[in-house]
C-alpha cells in the first residue's frame, strides 16, 4: 500500500476578479470626461484608440517601453534559462508612484519560420512561484509547441522574487481554514483570524490592497509590451485560470492562445470558491461510499455505502475522543476530516487512506506518513493578500460563526472548515471592486469530472462566463490538473496541445474517458497548485 501524506497547512484556493479596464483609474483627472466615460465602458482597457487609451499608454510608457537586461539565472541552471527583472507601478491608478519588481524568466524555443510569439504561465496558488516554468516547460512541452513560442515564466507580485510579502507568520499562524464546532473554537479562530490580518498589515501596510489579480493581469501585459510583443499566450492552472480569465477579460484584443486546465468559477469570489468544498465534498463521499462499497472483500470497511459511511464516521468519532497518533502527532476528528477530503474525489486514494487510518487507530501498524512541516510564510501571506484584496469578504465575525455552524450540519464532511471566519475580515479592501469575467474571447477551458480543489461545477462556470470557450471535460477522470495532471490523458492532452499549435478550437465542448487507474490527489498545502 502506498504512504500518504498528511499536511497541516491548508491554504485557501482562488477565483478572480474586476470591472472595466485598466484604463478608468489611469485616466481619472487626466483624460475628458468623454473620455473617462469611454475608459469606463472597457474599451481603453485593451488597445481601443480612444484619447483614454492614450493617456494610459503615455502614462505606462515608462513600464512597457522599459529595456529588459537578460543575464543567467543561476550558475548550476542551464545558460538558455534567463531571467530579468521587470518594473511595474504597486498602483496602477497612480503610475508616476511607487514601483516594484517583478522577476520574469525566458527559454528561447522557437523556430525562425515557425515562430508565433511567447507562451507564458501560472501553476496557480495564489502564492505560487512561476519563475521556472520557463525551463520546466521548455523541456516538457510537444516539439511543435516548443517551435512557435518562446517560454516566458514570472513569479507574481509579491511571489518569490517579486518584491515578495512576508507576514511572519508562525507554523500554528498558516493553519487555515479551521474547524468551528463550538463557540471555543469559533472565539479561537476569530482571534487567530484577526492576529493574522494585523501582522500581514504591519508588514506589507499600504501595498496589501494591490497585490490583487486584477493587477497581476496588468503586470502580465506590461510584461508582453516589455517583451515587444503584440499578443500573449497562456497556460494557466487552477488559480492560473483566474489570472487568465482576467487579463482576457481586461485585455481582449491582445489575448491569443490561452488554455485554462481546472478552473475556477469567476462568479464565487473567494468565500464562494472555498464554501463549494461543502456540497462537493459531500458529492464526492457519496460516491467513495458506494465505489468502497463494491470492493469490500478488498477494503473492508462495509458491503454496502451505509455502512461505509457509518465506519468512517465512527472513526472521526474516536478521533474526537481519542485522537489517532501518527509520528508522535495526534489527529483528532477534524484533522481527519481535513486529511480525507480531497483524498475522497481520486475513490481509491480514499479507501486506502481511510483503511490505514484505521489500523493506526486501532493500534496496528498502517503505513501513513507525516512529513516534515515546512514554513511558507511567502506562500501564505501573498495567497491571503490576493484572496482578501479581490472580493468583499463579511466585516461582522458573526457571520461566520453563524454560517459555519450552519453548513456543519449541512455538510459534515467538511461545511465548517469552509465557512468558518479567515484574516479576509479584518484585512484592508481591496483598492479596487472585483473583476466582472463576461467576453467572447477564445480560449479553451479542460476539467476533470472529480477535481478535488476546482471541481466540475466551477469549471463548467468558468466555460459559461468565456463565451468564446470551448471546453475538454475528463468524464469520470481524476485528480486536480488535467494536461500535466498525476495521470496522463492524450485526449484531453491533444486537444489542448493542439489548440496551442494551430489556434482553432474543437468545433463543439469535447468528452475524454478517463485513463484506467486513476490519479494521486494532490497536496492540499497549495489547493490551487
Amino acid at each position: 500500500m502506498d504512504q500518504f501524506a498528511f499536511r497541516r497547512r491548508l491554504v485557501p484556493l482562488v477565483a478572480l476578479g474586476v470591472v472595466a479596464g485598466l484604463a478608468p483609474g489611469l485616466a481619472a483627472g487626466s483624460a475628458s470626461a468623454a473620455s473617462r466615460q469611454a475608459a469606463a465602458s472597457g474599451a481603453s482597457g485593451a488597445s481601443g484608440d480612444t484619447a483614454a487609451a492614450r493617456v494610459v499608454a503615455d502614462r505606462l510608457a515608462p513600464y512597457t517601453h522599459q529595456k529588459l537586461t537578460w543575464k543567467r539565472c543561476a550558475a548550476d541552471r542551464p545558460a538558455k534559462f534567463q531571467c530579468s527583472t521587470l518594473e511595474v507601478p504597486l498602483d496602477y491608478r497612480k503610475p508616476e508612484g511607487k514601483r516594484i519588481d517583478l522577476a520574469i524568466s525566458r527559454v528561447k524555443t522557437s523556430v525562425p519560420g515557425k515562430r508565433r510569439g511567447v507562451l507564458t504561465f501560472n501553476p496557480g496558488g495564489p502564492g505560487a512561484a512561476g519563475l521556472d516554468l520557463s525551463l520546466m516547460f521548455a523541456n516538457g512541452l510537444p516539439k511543435n509547441v516548443r517551435q512557435q513560442y518562446d517560454m516566458v515564466g514570472f513569479d507574481p507580485r509579491g511571489i518569490g522574487e517579486s518584491t515578495p510579502l512576508e507576514c511572519g507568520l508562525t507554523e500554528a499562524e498558516q493553519g487555515y481554514p479551521r474547524p468551528t464546532r463550538s463557540a471555543a473554537e469559533f472565539a479561537a479562530n476569530n482571534k487567530w483570524a484577526k492576529a493574522v490580518a494585523d501582522k500581514c498589515l504591519k508588514a506589507g501596510g499600504s501595498s496589501l490592497p494591490h497585490l490583487s489579480t486584477r493587477n497581476t493581469a496588468r503586470d502580465m501585459d506590461v510584461m508582453r509590451a516589455a517583451l515587444g510583443e503584440k499578443k500573449l499566450s497562456y497556460f494557466g492552472v487552477s488559480y492560473g485560470t483566474a489570472l487568465g480569465a482576467v487579463y482576457m477579460q481586461l485585455f481582449p484584443g491582445r489575448t491569443d492562445r490561452f488554455v485554462l486546465d481546472s478552473a475556477i468559477d469567476p462568479g464565487r469570489m473567494w468565500r464562494g470558491m472555498f464554501q463549494v468544498w461543502g456540497p462537493e465534498g459531500e458529492r464526492a463521499f457519496t460516491r467513495w461510499t458506494k465505489w468502497t462499497a463494491a470492493r469490500d472483500a478488498t477494503y473492508h470497511l462495509g458491503n454496502s455505502p451505509a455502512k461505509v459511511e457509518r465506519t468512517f464516521r465512527k472513526l472521526v468519532a474516536r478521533a474526537d475522543t481519542d485522537p489517532i497518533v501518527i509520528d508522535g502527532q495526534k489527529l483528532d476528528g477534524a484533522a481527519v476530516r481535513d486529511a480525507v477530503r480531497p483524498e475522497f474525489f481520486t475513490v481509491r486514494s480514499g479507501a486506502e487512506l481511510v483503511v490505514s487510518l484505521k489500523k493506526a487507530a486501532e493500534g496496528r501498524r498502517a503505513a501513513v506518513e507525516l512529513p516534515e512541516e515546512q514554513t511558507a510564510d511567502n506562500e501564505v501571506s501573498s495567497q491571503l493578500a490576493v484572496v482578501c484584496s479581490d472580493s468583499s469578504w463579511p466585516r461582522d465575525p458573526d457571520t461566520y460563526r453563524r454560517d459555519a455552524l450552519r453548513d456543519a450540519a449541512r455538510y459534515p464532511l467538511y461545511g465548517d472548515f469552509v465557512s468558518s471566519i479567515t484574516p479576509c475580515a479584518y484585512w484592508p479592501k481591496g483598492a479596487e471592486p472585483a473583476t466582472q469575467v463576461d467576453n467572447k474571447v477564445k480560449s479553451l477551458v479542460v476539467q476533470n469530472e472529480w477535481d478535488s480543489q476546482t471541481p466540475l461545477v466551477t469549471g463548467k462556470a468558468m466555460h459559461r462566463a468565456l463565451k468564446g470557450s470551448r471546453m475538454v471535460t475528463v468524464a469520470g477522470g481524476e485528480g486536480h490538473g488535467v494536461v500535466f495532471g498525476d495521470t496522463r490523458n492524450t485526449c484531453a492532452e491533444k486537444a489542448a496541445m493542439g489548440y496551442l499549435v494551430s489556434g482553432e478550437l474543437p468545433a463543439k465542448d469535447v468528452v475524454c474517458k478517463a485513463t484506467a487507474g486513476g490519479a494521486r490527489s494532490q497536496g492540499r498545502a497549495a489547493p490551487f497548485k
